[in-house]
């Protein structure tokens, strides 16, 4: 009789660990989304994949991780480019990877990260259905080989803070509902091929802090309502086809430090705000400005970068540059300046570099006045 009780205790201890194992193990439903995604993609060098084996998708599989308590996977994070040892172990500094993303990772609906990133060789599109993940959070896709265009429905996730599709071949326009995103902090569609105009309601972003959007082919004017992004310190527009004026709104805007706007078609003044706001580096290079560089630095003027070159600006180099707190670099190449080049500081640490290429500009560092 005491054998029968003693299997019968060992039967329930078997099937107590099989169910707890059962219950701390991630969903079948899980497990099955990140094998078909891995399925889509060929990663030669490292073996990353090698870990992806047995039952339980949240014990040691490289790079995700999921919730403590539901077991469900939350963060996919794979990066091309890392100090982790398994990159250290193989002697390579970056990886390379092949395929394309799988829609199967739209039934990750438990997804808060989602980091495919710097593997070079991933191509194919941006799911559709990833805007359907409503805990979504980051999306960092940059430096693949992507290309279709962003979701129209990106705008559903309502949850996302980071969007970094830079470096990839994406083209089509920036979707308007991207203006929904209210919680959007960062977004980086950098070195693409995005055209159309950047969407008016831009300013619709309450909590973006960086807008990183150059080396595309976006057209059409900047937007006036950029400047009702509070928290916006990082403006990155060069290297597109913006045309038009430059708001005077965007110096005056609280935080904004970073301006850059050249390789553009932007015509008219240079808004006087620019020069005394909290902006420190500013390139405006290689436009169609025109008029004067405003008479008005003072103390509140702190450039770290100021590159006016390369656009059509005439007249004096105003004398109250030298009342600035600070200019590190300085170039007002290529224009249709006159006079001369005042001196004491910034001008006195410049180079001719900085000056040439203009209608009649002497003095110091360029030729004297008066000889020809």
């Amino acid at each position: 009789m005491s054998s029968v009780r003693f299997f019968q205790t060992i039967s329930v201890a078997v099937l107590l660990l099989a169910l707890t194992a059962t219950v701390h193990s991630c969903p079948p439903s899980d497990r099955a989304a990140l094998l078909a995604f891995k399925a889509a993609l060929h990663e030669p060098k490292l073996g990353i994949f090698t870990s992806w084996t047995g039952a339980d998708c949240c014990n040691k599989w490289y790079g995700v991780s999921c919730d403590k308590e539901s077991r469900r996977v939350a963060d996919i994070n794979l990066r091309g480019e890392s100090e982790d040892p398994i990159f250290q172990k193989k002697h390579h500094r970056t990886g390379y990877m092949t395929g394309y993303i799988s829609p199967a990772i739209c039934n990750l609906n438990r997804l808060s990260s989602f980091t495919v990133a710097d593997w070079k060789g991933i191509s194919g599109e941006i799911p559709r259905c990833i805007s359907t993940l409503p805990f979504l959070r980051i999306i960092d896709l940059i430096g693949n080989r992507l290309t279709g265009t962003i979701p129209t429905d990106i705008g559903k996730l309502q949850r996302l803070t980071v969007l970094n599709i830079a470096d990839n071949a994406i083209s089509g326009n920036i979707p308007p509902s991207l203006t929904n995103l209210r919680s959007l902090m960062h977004l980086d569609i950098r070195n693409n091929q995005i055209s159309g105009p950047i969407p008016t309601d831009f300013g619709r972003l309450p909590m973006l802090s960086r807008a990183l959007l150059s080396g595309n082919k976006l057209t059409g004017p900047i937007p006036e309502s950029i400047s009702r992004i509070y928290r916006l310190a990082d403006l990155d527009l060069s290297r597109n086809q913006v045309s038009g004026p430059i708001p005077e709104s965007l110096g005056k805007m609280a935080v904004l430090s970073t301006l850059n706007l050249d390789m553009n078609k932007i015509s008219g003044p240079i808004p006087i705000s620019l020069f005394n706001s909290g902006i420190s580096d500013l390139n405006l290079s290689r436009n169609g400005l025109e008029g004067t560089i405003p008479d008005v630095f003072g103390v509140r003027s702190y450039f770290t970068v100021l590159d006016l070159s390369y656009n059509h600006l005439k007249g004096p180099i105003p004398k109250s540059m030298g009342s600035a707190s600070y200019i590190g670099h300085l170039d007002l190449s290529y224009n249709h300046l006159c006079g001369k080049i005042p001196i004491g500081d910034p001008f006195d640490h410049l180079e001719a570099s900085s000056f040439v290429y203009n209608d009649c500009l002497c003095g110091k560092p360029l030729k004297a006045c008066g000889v020809n």
